[in-house]
């Protein structure tokens, strides 16, 4: 078995979807998720048996063009992320009823089949039709389903779908012009190229426009906010736990090899631009009343210290960020949901118009409180390895980095701990509040569960991803 399969179970789980029909269609989404985990999980079995996992075939032959897709370490790490999330964001809709069932969760099934193909794919091109085809489904969830007037809806998805398509033209033109150089899209070929500082340095602009609106990184965030607050639950999730992740990967597996001279050459200023995000984030995530505005400056913070991580061109730096994505992917649906869960009871998002759930639902306020310390990087949590290793690397480069880069964890521990206070303590609000149901207690603890397993052994996860990233560096690394 290759890791094409996978790909082929997704879109026939998404058009099945469809053709279930509203009632069916949670269901069905759910039991293909399921399905497509099982998969991963026996696809990294073979992987790690040393069974070839890859695809490779011909497919478009004039530009030469294939069908090819990579499973490595690096890769299987982004696919596992994105099969064990999807059927928690799915499972955890339950409580929510929508209409036109059978699009949205076929939908979702579509996005999850474009961004695995993006971590999967080992062509240029290829990788470019995946990157583009994961933003249709969410912009529909979002433009459809999303919250508040239907007027401004339109106007942030909108913004977010051209934003987003813009840059990716330039790295469009990038991957173009490296193909009239050396006649092939496929990716190490083009890590193979001998291209000068100055080809190195357009190229690696090129990519940048793209991966920094996607992840994003200031000053190419506003659109995100915006977003995050507009999309219903399961889209802010889908983007927030995944998508962003997909521009966090790139840089690592397509932006740094490739223009390797240039990352070398300006590394301290994106290293300064990611930490920036991480100050930026947290100062004004200490200023909103809005809880999923909140969280979406939160995770600005927490993705510019991974970006920061990348870019140090280390070993430590680059393992970190991966660790980091990983950990910061499941965190942060735990906390998104945790929000949903608080809009299907309140009918709010106001941080001052809650309080007092404690006293109401101990069972919540415990899970809930597990995912603000995990946000904050409590040892013991997956995302204390991720960011302890982030920061290891940047004091490699410089202590500064370090020092400014750690106020993530003073700044983020101040808002996220000030607003579990506002949240679920004080006077209790007047509307009842029922602690968790079965689906909504099942995917947070699943969450929990990863989040602390991984926190105290993450040697499976830093063994699959370290050959990957120590074969990149050498492309980094090499002199000529």
């Amino acid at each position: 078995m290759d890791v094409s399969y996978l790909l082929i179970l997704l879109l026939v789980g998404a058009f099945a979807t469809y053709f279930s029909g509203d009632k069916l269609a949670s269901k069905v989404a759910l039991v293909f998720a399921l399905a497509s985990l099982g998969m991963s999980v026996y696809i990294l079995n073979l992987f790690n048996a040393g069974q070839n996992i890859d695809f490779l075939s011909a497919w478009i032959t004039q530009p030469k063009v294939a069908f090819a897709l990579k499973g490595d370490g690096l890769s299987l790490a982004m696919v596992l992320l994105t099969s064990a999330l999807i059927p928690i964001i799915i499972y955890s809709s339950f409580g929510n009823e929508y209409k036109n069932a059978k699009s949205f969760y076929a939908l979702i099934l579509f996005m999850a089949f474009a961004m695995t193909g993006t971590f999967l794919a080992a062509d240029g091109l290829l990788y470019y039709i995946f990157w583009e085809l994961a933003l249709i489904p969410i912009y529909f969830i979002t433009l459809i389903w999303g919250n508040g007037d239907a007027e401004d809806r339109k106007k942030a998805v909108v913004k977010f779908f051209i934003y987003t398509f813009a840059g990716s033209l330039f790295m469009l033109v990038a991957f173009i012009y490296m193909y009239q150089r050396s006649k092939s899209f496929l990716i190490e070929d083009l890590y193979a190229m001998r291209l000068t500082v100055k080809e190195q340095t357009w190229i690696f602009g090129a990519f940048f426009l793209a991966y920094a609106i996607k992840i994003p990184l200031i000053p190419f965030h506003t659109w995100q906010a915006k977003v995050y607050q507009k999309a219903p639950a399961v889209g802010t999730m889908l983007l927030s736990g995944i998508m962003l992740k997909m521009g966090l990967y790139s840089v690592i597996r397509w932006q740094l090899p490739i223009g390797r001279f240039a990352a070398i050459e300006h590394k301290n200023i994106f290293i300064g631009l990611g930490i920036a995000g991480v100050i930026y984030g947290s100062i004004v995530a200490l200023r909103q009343n809005d809880l999923k505005k909140l969280l979406a400056y939160s995770s600005l913070a927490h993705v510019g210290l991974i970006a920061a991580g990348a870019y140090t061109l280390t070993l430590d730096g680059l393992r970190g960020a991966v660790l980091q994505m990983i950990a910061h992917g499941f965190v942060v649906v735990g906390l998104f949901l945790i929000a949903d869960i608080i809009y299907r009871r309140y009918q709010t998002r106001t941080i001052g118009e809650m309080g007092g759930i404690r006293q109401q639902a101990p069972k919540f306020t415990s899970l809930f409180m597990i995912l603000v310390l995990a946000s904050v990087a409590l040892p013991s949590t997956f995302n204390f390895v991720g960011e302890f290793t982030v920061l290891f690397s940047l004091s490699q480069i410089n202590m500064g980095y370090a020092i400014l880069g750690g106020t993530t964890i003073i700044l983020g521990a101040y808002y996220m701990l000030k607003m579990f206070q506002q949240v679920m303590l004080g006077e209790t609000n007047k509307k009842a509040f029922a602690d968790v149901t079965f689906n909504e207690g099942f995917s947070l603890v699943a969450i929990v569960a990863v989040l602390f397993f991984f926190g105290l052994y993450p040697k499976p996860i830093v063994d699959l991803i370290t050959p990957s990233i120590e074969h990149i560096l050498t492309f980094i690394n090499r002199t000529n």
